[in-house]
């Protein structure tokens, strides 16, 4: 299991690495798509589980138009961007007046939280690329450093927690995840962060610190909010796209979180 999500996460790290460096802001918009695209299907095949009728189709398509969106307001006033709320809105409506489902509010609802869950948070990636930072340069180093700082909370929680964890930390939730791992993962995100202040030279070493912590913590509660939909659905994976990892939903959890509050973050004291 170790090999395999280490081959895995060596892979899609390597890609995301290219195409973010490498590759123009569309190319890396329509990365965080796919992952969007992906997440939006497990997220509403677990919701099945649950025996709620959910229009799949219609979830994933707006999940879509959302990141095209979100990819496209940086070019124009923004405005404009909050009328996709209540035109979303309504063809959500439109669309449920055509079934025959009994769990109308519940199907509706669905829908919605699986567009803010997944859809939203995760567009925030979008959002921190297409920011007008100056350089195109920072806004990839701002998306590396966000991506190094979040995923090295999840190794350190699950390597401390693997061999030091003792105390169970939200049982109900997570039988596996322990009160060690939640600060092996959290001095994690710290010392990562630290060690970014030559990546990141527009961010002091107080700013890195708060940034470590705040990231780690974020990142634990999205890890968390997963595993709580996982654990009322049923199921231990989202899914199993990712050899080692489980679905494509597993992977991006952390980053759920952690990418809209480090966007707010470097919108108060950057721009």
């Amino acid at each position: 299991m170790m090999k395999r999500r280490l081959i895995t996460g060596l892979i899609i790290t390597t890609i995301a690495g290219v195409i973010l460096f490498a590759a123009s802001a569309w190319a890396f918009a329509a990365l965080v798509t796919a992952f969007i695209i992906m997440g939006l299907n497990e997220f509403f095949i677990l919701i099945k589980n649950k025996e709620i009728p959910v229009n799949r189709r219609l979830g994933i398509i707006l999940g879509v138009v959302l990141a095209v969106a979100t990819y496209f307001d940086y070019k124009i006033p923004q405005d404009w961007f909050f009328i996709f709320i209540p035109v979303i809105c309504l063809v959500i409506f439109i669309v449920q007046f055509t079934k025959r489902d009994k769990a109308a509010v519940l199907s509706i609802s669905t829908i919605f939280f699986g567009l803010v869950y997944v859809s939203w948070f995760l567009s925030f990636l979008i959002r921190i690329r297409t920011m007008p930072l100056g350089t195109d340069l920072l806004n990839k180093q701002l998306i590396a450093y966000l991506i190094l700082v979040t995923k090295s909370g999840d190794i350190g929680a699950y390597l401390i927690g693997r061999r030091l964890g003792k105390h169970r930390l939200i049982p109900r939730i997570s039988p596996k995840k322990s009160v060690e791992g939640m600060f092996g993962g959290l001095a994690f995100s710290i010392l990562v962060s630290l060690a970014c202040i030559g990546f990141l030279p527009s961010f002091s070493l107080w700013h890195l610190l708060i940034l470590g912590l705040a990231l780690g913590a974020l990142a634990q509660v999205g890890d968390l909010s997963e595993s709580l939909i996982k654990r009322d659905c049923g199921v231990k994976d989202a899914g199993k796209a990712l050899p080692g990892l489980g679905g494509a939903l597993d992977m991006v959890d952390s980053l759920l979180f952690t990418a809209p509050g480090f966007y707010f973050y470097v919108k108060v004291f950057l721009q």
